[in-house]
């Protein structure tokens, strides 16, 4: 374990800042205390920090390769990146009574879900998609653990809130938002339950998405360390 300990903590820390806020009893006290959009702002911020510190702290953990790099590994995260910016912009404007985030002064449309349509947990798929993308080109054990555990929680993150917001919203309201939606990302519109109004998509959303894109692709070298393009 000698080189670990910062990892480890890092680890640790970043598990138990999202385990604790969001058992019941905690997140009312929070939310009683700070509102629930300073919570959201509080909770966010927190988990910058410790995101920022864990990625640190898997680059400064000892180097153990698990697969060599190559070039082209380094185009799963450039394809991947611009569709998870995406989701992000669309899932936190969105209204989404069926996951976290998302905009709650939004009314939600069961019949036109928007990009609840596409998949029922647009910012879980987007840390999904950044997680898994990042896995191909760093195929060092520190970093394995860490995209891998970020892309498992993600999807295992999936399966709870639905089985939560079931019992929350009871099964008949929740199947009605449901209807139009799908875990899986198009599984909806393939299925034709789903057909998206092209001419509402908000070129907002898409300017922000697009942005973010190209900020991470910016600051990537000098916060990372590592220029992200092939």
């Amino acid at each position: 374990m000698n080189g670990w300990a910062e990892f480890v903590a890092a680890f640790a820390v970043f598990l138990l800042s999202h385990a604790i806020p969001a058992r019941p009893g905690v997140r009312a006290a929070l939310v009683k205390a700070l509102g629930e959009r300073g919570f959201l702002i509080a909770y966010s911020a927190a988990s910058l920090v410790v995101l920022a510190w864990l990625i640190v702290a898997a680059g400064r953990a000892p180097f153990i390769s698990l697969w060599p790099f190559r070039h082209w590994q380094m185009l799963a995260p450039n394809l991947a990146m611009p569709l998870a910016c995406m989701l992000a912009a669309f899932g936190v404007g969105a209204a989404n009574p069926l996951s976290f985030g998302g905009n709650p002064n939004v009314r939600f449309d069961s019949a036109h879900p928007g990009i609840v349509g596409v998949a029922r947990h647009p910012l879980l798929w987007a840390i999904a998609l950044w997680s898994a993308s990042h896995l191909v080109p760093n195929g060092d054990l520190a970093h394995v653990l860490l995209f891998g555990c970020f892309a498992l929680l993600a999807l295992a993150g999936m399966v709870v809130i639905d089985r939560r917001k079931r019992r929350q919203l009871g099964a008949q309201a929740w199947s009605h938002l449901a209807a139009r939606t799908s875990l899986w990302p198009f599984a909806a519109l393939i299925g034709r339950r789903w057909h998206p109004r092209v001419l509402r998509i908000d070129p907002m959303r898409i300017a922000i998405g697009l942005m973010a894109w190209l900020v991470l692709l910016l600051v990537h070298p000098s916060v990372i360390g590592v220029s992200p393009l092939p």
